[in-house]
């Protein structure tokens, strides 16, 4: 499973904006259809937990794994 660094690494390469940097870093990306997608990167340095990933993958990126794996 990737870490939190990863998945800061991917938001910042795949386009999204970073709009806001508190205890976590708060991204979002606006689609072409005017969809707004939204996630939460928190600042640890520990491995995202494989259900919550999943999750992250499914309902805030919106991407496969392969495509995740790509852009990190």
């Amino acid at each position: 499973m990737p870490g939190w660094k990863e998945l800061k690494r991917f938001c910042d390469r795949d386009g999204w904006e970073l709009y806001k940097d508190t205890d976590h870093y708060f991204y979002r990306k606006i689609d072409k259809d005017g969809s707004i997608r939204r996630t939460k990167v928190s600042k640890g340095s520990g491995e995202i937990h494989s259900k919550m990933w999943k999750e992250i993958l499914r309902k805030q990126l919106q991407v496969s794994q392969e495509y995740f794996n790509s852009k990190i």
